[in-house]
């Protein structure tokens, strides 16, 4: 009703106008003529695009599945308001609630909030705010857009961290808390205390004995500020999903976990991600998760077989003292054998290797299926699968690799498991 009625106010006020010119429009209905001239009228009220000014703020990252705002602050130095409807474009995977209502009087700014929730990981860049500017009528509209950038980086989620404060617990108990009898490479000396029943008798200390009036035993320790070096292959067998998510994001799940445990028993963390190429690295870092994460944020799966020699050469030139070596990577028989076993000892002489790898829970699902002729082919498939894995496992524990395969819940906190207990057995 309210626009029926300006309508017929800016008619009124045409009138003479349009008296003045139906002569040269005669044959054009009266109607078609108003409305075309308020059409007009209306586009010339509409308040300026081009001039409005844009400046954003807010997150510059958040973690996988949180949300997080970005704030866009709009100033109008026209003459004219501006009643407009704005959209900030982001990617899909940004998950942005993008389309806001804008008025803007002339002279002043105003604040409009862009929720991001991120699907994807990786850097997000907004790409354009496109403004359009409708007159006072509603009858016509301008309509610009602008650059206005901004990136937010999404990081890889940390879903083990709910696995951190029972293996921190038992760290504390390898950590002098309860002193080890086990002398390996990896412990030191911590103390003499009384021989108890139990004790290995190889831990007597007969010197300290011969001084005191019991028997005395030697306790041992891990030792801190070990060197362990995390590998993330990026390649092809990277990008097989599991679930909803490529292989390469339940391996930097279990990464940070260790590398969080690691760190906190006092050892060095370094990060390696390489297929044919590094794609990231972090070395020696004072604040390890952050560079972690940062690091891991923008790694995709690449669709080509790892240079397995290339991964080698690059961990053997930036580790010189023996380190633990953590690599991520596929159990697939071929893959391996063309690249890693033939240069496995190189690895294997000069540290010690544990690998880690992801496996498909509907394989298992699959090897116990028997309902029909199908699933007992899908069985027999899935087994030869499973037992082509269990091989290549043995093989490498033959080597002396240690081997951790499981679904992606348990691979981080059975990664952390396997590292504190070589620590426990001085084997770091």
């Amino acid at each position: 009703m309210a626009v029926t009625g300006r309508l017929g106010l800016l008619a009124l006020l045409a009138a003479p106008v349009v008296g003045f010119l139906l002569p040269s429009w005669a044959g054009i209905g009266l109607a078609a003529v108003v409305l075309f001239l308020l059409v007009v009228l209306d586009l010339v009220l509409a308040g300026s695009v081009r001039r409005l000014v844009f400046a954003r703020s807010g997150a510059t990252s958040v973690r996988l599945g949180e949300p997080c705002e970005v704030t866009l602050t709009v100033a109008n130095p026209g003459g004219r308001p501006v009643r407009a409807r704005l959209r900030d474009a982001w990617p899909p995977s940004a998950g942005a609630d993008d389309r806001h209502r804008l008025s803007l009087p002339a002279g002043e700014r105003r604040v409009v909030t862009t929720r991001l929730l991120p699907t994807r990981r990786g850097d997000r860049t907004a790409t354009r705010v496109t403004v359009r500017s409708t007159g006072p009528l509603g009858l016509a509209a301008r309509q610009g857009s602008h650059d206005v950038p901004w990136t937010v980086r999404v990081l890889p989620p940390f879903h083990s961290r709910k696995h951190l404060p029972s293996r921190l617990a038992r760290l504390q108990q390898l950590d002098g808390r309860n002193a080890v009898l086990i002398r390996g490479q990896g412990t030191e000396f911590d103390s003499l205390r009384e021989y108890v029943i139990g004790d290995d008798v190889r831990s007597i200390d007969w010197r300290a004995s011969a001084r005191a009036s019991d028997v005395m035993v030697r306790t041992w320790r891990p030792e801190r500020d070990r060197h362990v070096v995390l590998v993330l292959d990026t390649g092809r067998v990277s990008a097989g999903r599991v679930g909803d998510a490529p292989r390469l994001d339940a391996s930097m799940d279990a990464a940070l976990l260790l590398a969080v445990l690691a760190a906190r028993a006092g050892d060095r963390v370094d990060l390696l991600a390489y297929d044919r190429q590094v794609h990231a690295a972090v070395q020696g870092s004072s604040d390890l998760l952050p560079a972690l994460v940062n690091a891991m944020a923008p790694l995709e799966p690449s669709l080509v077989e790892t240079d397995a020699r290339g991964m080698i050469a690059e961990v053997l030139r930036r580790t010189r003292r023996r380190a633990l070596v953590v690599l991520l990577t596929g159990l697939d028989a071929a893959p391996l054998e063309e690249g890693l076993f033939p240069i496995l000892s190189k690895l294997t002489s000069r540290h010690q290797l544990m690998i880690a790898s992801v496996a498909d829970p509907r394989v298992a699902e699959m090897a116990a299926g028997r309902g029909d002729a199908e699933a007992v082919y899908d069985a027999a498939a899935a087994e030869r699968v499973l037992a082509e894995r269990r091989q290549v496992t043995a093989r490498l524990a033959r080597h002396g690799v240690e081997v951790v395969d499981a679904v992606p819940e348990d691979l981080p906190p059975r990664l952390a498991d396997r590292y504190l207990a070589l620590k426990a057995a001085g084997r770091l």
